[in-house]
């Protein structure tokens, strides 16, 4: 196993055991995060948000379906299982992409089907409104807002 295979194993493992601090250590002082919600976030971000999510998970279930990664680039298959604040369950099946820079992840890409977690996470609104550019603003700004709010009392 290659040490950057290693790392993204690693970080998997601290997800599952909610240790957003070891993610975000996993995380080189210029990385980048990009996912479907949480757009365009650097490493202070990136960080924030794994400490926010992990930090306000109660029934948290995270599995690594698959791993591999060389010198430079990785990509990783895994899910969660949770429930969101509305009270509804959520299986949100995950394509992960990264880039590695001095043994940390330089770049990291996270690709989920939104509509899909959309209608999970928000029952019928989500079924019915869940393709349009207006709901998923609306869901990236709240997400935003609550990550904002987070790093303003961190």
């Amino acid at each position: 196993m290659s040490p950057n295979e290693a790392l993204i194993r690693e970080f998997y493992a601290a997800f599952a055991r909610k240790d957003g601090a070891a993610m975000g250590a996993a995380y080189a002082p210029d990385a980048t995060f990009f996912d479907p919600v949480f757009q365009d976030l650097d490493a202070a971000g990136a960080r924030a948000m794994w400490a926010m999510l992990t930090g306000r998970a109660k029934d948290l279930e995270v599995r690594l379906v698959s791993a591999s990664a060389d010198e430079v680039g990785g990509q990783a298959r895994w899910e969660a299982f949770y429930t969101f604040s509305t009270g509804r369950r959520v299986h949100n099946v995950v394509d992960a992409a990264f880039l590695f820079k001095n043994g940390k992840i330089a770049g990291h890409r996270d690709q989920f089907d939104l509509y899909a977690w959309m209608r999970q996470a928000l029952g019928p609104v989500g079924a019915l409104l869940g393709w349009t550019p207006l709901l998923k603003a609306k869901v990236r700004r709240q997400a935003r807002a609550g990550l904002d709010a987070y790093r303003a009392r961190s």
